[in-house]
């Protein structure tokens, strides 16, 4: 594999190239990129080496927890250098019902990456399903992610070894996926670049066949790349939350008094649990927060891996829906919001009253195995 082209990411930052003040043309930090309609493409080959990396496995100031979101808290256009390596971990996702999980960072879903149309990212990934990682003790140089885990630790979220070939597919990324989505072995590292051409709600995934399989057994997550100048209503919304729904395919497992992946039940789209955020109790045990006349905005992805979700607040009606979380796709007044595997859209609805609200898929089958959730709404603040 090349190494990265000269100049080198440091280099660009260190003269300003990547800053939001220059022009376009300028914010080209490698030989062979090249601009169409102001989006960049081009990027240089894809990483692939070993490296004596045993720290955390999450690292990126905009990477959270579900249903946490990273605030853009910087102006213009930035480089995010994001690290997420593949761990093995047991995880619950409904009372009493664990299995060994393939993850991004530990939790199903993954990280949250927050990040602005325009901006970079370097990403960085090893493949470490063959060693033990813990991820719910306190963390140095991590990211949010691991004290937002370790604060609602409704997964209890232990240690696993599974060593598998493993990738990263981004959707957020506009790069060719034979070299940036290639699989890796355990114990190697990938290193990559893409820009975030495009805004909206994206789905990543583990891109290794069975894909359903790597899917269904955890790896998955949601990037939310916000439009440059922003959605109409941002400086209405009092409250924005990440809600993942996906399915799980669990069966009994005869040789352990846990659970494992059944792949006969994946492939006739016949889940045990759909869940919103990884566990059927998720946003029961921990509701979403707000008051009554308040704007709530959600960034919702349905991860699949084959379902579709009819996404409802009962007793509210979705003021403002952007699909797919791109400014130019608005709708308005939505009683429910048709969301394919890997569809995504950002939601805005105002709180009528104090109150609890349920969220539910309304394809009702899938919310009678969970994929339901509660948000709490307190008086109207004069």
């Amino acid at each position: 594999m090349k190494l990265f082209k000269s100049p080198t990411i440091a280099t660009a930052l260190a003269f300003g190239l990547i800053s939001g003040g220059l022009s376009a043309d300028d914010r080209l930090v490698h030989d062979g990129e090249f601009m169409v309609d102001g989006k960049i493409f081009g990027l240089p080959e894809a990483r692939v080496y070993t490296e004596d990396y045993s720290g955390p496995p999450v690292v990126g100031d905009y990477l959270t927890a579900v249903p946490h979101l990273a605030e853009l808290d910087y102006e213009g256009n930035r480089t995010h250098d994001v690290r997420m390596d593949v761990i093995s971990q047991q995880i619950e996702v409904a009372p009493g019902k664990s299995y060994n999980a393939w993850t991004f960072g530990g939790s199903v879903p993954g990280p949250t990456l927050h990040v602005r149309e325009g901006d970079r990212v370097v990403f960085t990934m090893k493949n470490r399903s063959d060693e033990p990682v813990v991820i719910t003790e306190p963390v140095n140089g991590g990211s949010p992610f691991f004290g937002q885990v370790q604060a609602n630790p409704i997964q209890k979220n232990q240690p696993a070894v599974s060593p598998m070939p493993h990738s990263m597919d981004f959707h957020s990324g506009t790069v060719a996926a034979n070299d940036k989505w290639q699989t890796i072995p355990p114990g190697a590292t990938i290193e990559f670049e893409w820009v975030a051409n495009y805004p909206g709600v994206y789905m990543y995934h583990c891109g290794t066949p069975s894909v359903l399989m790597h899917t269904a057994q955890g790896q998955y997550g949601a990037v939310v790349v916000s439009p440059k100048e922003g959605f109409p209503t941002d400086d209405q919304v009092d409250h924005e939350y990440v809600l993942v729904q996906s399915e799980f395919y669990l069966t009994e497992d005869e040789y352990t008094e846990g659970y494992r992946y059944d792949h006969e039940a994946a492939m006739a789209r016949d889940p045990s649990q759909v869940t919103f955020n990884g566990h059927v109790n998720a946003l029961h045990d921990a509701p979403l927060r707000a008051n009554a006349g308040e704007r709530v905005r959600l960034y919702v992805l349905n991860a699949g891996p084959s379902g579709t979700s009819s996404f409802h607040v009962i007793g509210a009606i979705f003021d403002r829906v952007w699909y797919e979380g791109n400014v130019e796709n608005e709708w308005h007044g939505m009683q429910t919001v048709l969301l394919g595997a890997s569809n995504g859209a950002v939601m805005d609805f105002i709180v009528p009253e104090e109150g609890s609200y349920k969220l539910v898929d309304h394809e009702f089958a899938d919310a009678e195995r969970g994929a339901a959730g509660t948000l709490v709404a307190g008086p109207r603040k004069q």
